[in-house]
Formats: structure tokens, sequence, C-alpha cells
């Protein structure tokens, strides 16, 4: 099952809108409207983090601005102030913990099928010098995101358009990656090969996930171990407020991808690793 989040997001495999495509309003919403729950206890005692002050502040510009667009673009049903805490803020960082001090900031980091920026942008709020990209296959949600990232001054955080079997096979992007992030675009063996060969030799990819079988775990040990990869963790959440199950798989990189992956342009969605 995907992760519980329901971002429209591009799974690298979409087909891009018309490169003609109007440009969307950049302006960010009323500071007026509705503000975002603290909830500190809660982020210390699931996550053991708080946001500071400051980025309390970039998570409720980012919450406004979100609901304002989708009064044109269909980001999220998620709407609600404790929802989008919830489902969008804590379910992104909760993927992040295993990298938290003291282990190493990872230092550039790609969100693959980002949607409406997530988990790419609170990892970005975490992590404000470390760089960021936010890939995503439909180009009107990147043209929001580079607004947003401009208002928001989030110097270090790059929108792009682009499929993840593409940018897997380019040169200049394919394992120069720290940490991919994937949530909620596929299963977890197409999920899995988006994500690794984007990432460097002892980097790490994060699956997002809902439920997790063991039957989904043995399918993605092969299929990591195909493409260089091991799973280290598989951590195990229950959502602060909701109490719904999330998974976060944890896979380390240890030999370099072969050349054969990705595949091209929607075989691995079409003809999954192990099936």
């Amino acid at each position: 099952m995907d992760r519980g989040a329901d971002m429209d997001r591009g799974n690298g495999a979409a087909p891009l809108l018309d490169a003609g495509a109007d440009p969307l309003p950049q302006a960010l919403p009323d500071p007026l409207s509705d503000i975002l729950p603290d909830f500190r206890d809660r982020w210390y005692s699931t996550l053991n983090w708080c946001p500071s002050p400051d980025q309390q502040q970039q998570f409720t510009a980012i919450y406004q601005a979100i609901v304002e667009a989708n009064r044109f673009l269909n980001l999220t049903r998620i709407t609600t102030p404790e929802d989008f805490w919830e489902k969008h803020l804590w379910d992104s960082l909760s993927g992040l913990t295993s990298f938290l001090p003291p282990a190493p900031r990872p230092q550039r980091i790609i969100d693959i099928g980002t949607g409406g920026g997530f988990p790419g942008l609170p990892a970005a709020v975490l992590w404000p010098e470390s760089e960021v990209t936010l890939l995503d296959s439909t180009r009107k949600k990147i043209l929001f995101l580079e607004g947003l990232v401009e208002q928001l001054a989030l110097s270090r955080v790059k929108p792009i358009v682009g499929r993840a079997e593409a940018l897997g096979q380019d040169p200049q992007m394919r394992e120069q990656y720290d940490l991919a992030l994937v949530r909620a675009v596929g299963g977890v063996t197409v999920c899995a090969e988006y994500a690794i060969p984007l990432v460097r030799r002892e980097g790490y990819a994060v699956l997002y996930r809902g439920q997790w079988s063991t039957e989904e775990e043995n399918s993605l040990k092969t299929a990591a171990l195909d493409l260089g990869g091991v799973i280290q963790a598989v951590n195990h959440f229950q959502t602060p407020l909701t109490g719904a199950v999330r998974h976060c798989i944890v896979i380390k990189k240890e030999a370099d991808t072969p050349e054969a992956y990705p595949r091209a342009v929607g075989v691995p969605s079409q003809k999954p690793l192990g099936q």
C-alpha cells in the first residue's frame, strides 16, 4: 500500500503538459489566513525533534501557499491545518529521522515525484544548507514550486521537470545524491528503481509507505540487490493525531547500479522488478 497522503504526484513516467502552458500565479496568500498548529509536544514525543520559530513560519507559509494554489491547481485534498500538519509535514519528516544528528547531514537530496513539494520542501526547511532537487513530470506543479521557493528564499532548492528513468541515466544526475526520497508514487520495487540509480555509493534512499508486508519486503530485498542497495531499516510509525500506520524503508547503496537500470521511461511501472 502506498503512503497515506493523497498528493497528485508525478511518478517520473507521466506525460508532460504542453510546454506552452500558461504560467501560474506566484503570489503567496493572505498571511492572515489559517495558521498551522504548533504541536511542539507531538513533534518531540514522536520524532524527538521540533521546528524552530523560523521553521514553523516557513511551514505555515508553505501551507498557506498550497491552500491558495488549490484554487487553480489540484495539489492536495488535505487542506485543514491539522490534517496538513499530520499528513504532509509530520509525515514527510518521519522519513528523515535516521539522518538527524548525530548522523551526518545529507548534502544533496532529490525528491522524486514531489507533487506539491513533499517530502522535499520539509527537508529543505529542516536542512537549509542542503541542496534539494524537487522532481516532477507535471510542468504546472514545477512552475508553482519555482515561485514558492523563490518567495520563501529557499535558494538551494531547485524544482525541475523530468522523469526519474531519464534522470537516472543522465551522467550529471546519476549516482550524484546523498539521499533520494520517494513518497506515494507507485509500488515498492518501482520506487526503488526510480531512486537507487540516482544515489551515490554509501548514500541512501527512503521509500515512504503505509502498510508493510513480508511479501513487499522480500520483493524489495531482491530488487534492491539488483540495483546496488540493501535494506538497512524498516521504521514503523503511527501518525500522532489519527493513529494511522506508516513505514519508512531506508535503503543503503553499497554498489554501483548496473548500467541497465533504470530501464526506459514507463518500463519500471509496467514491468516491476521481481514480477
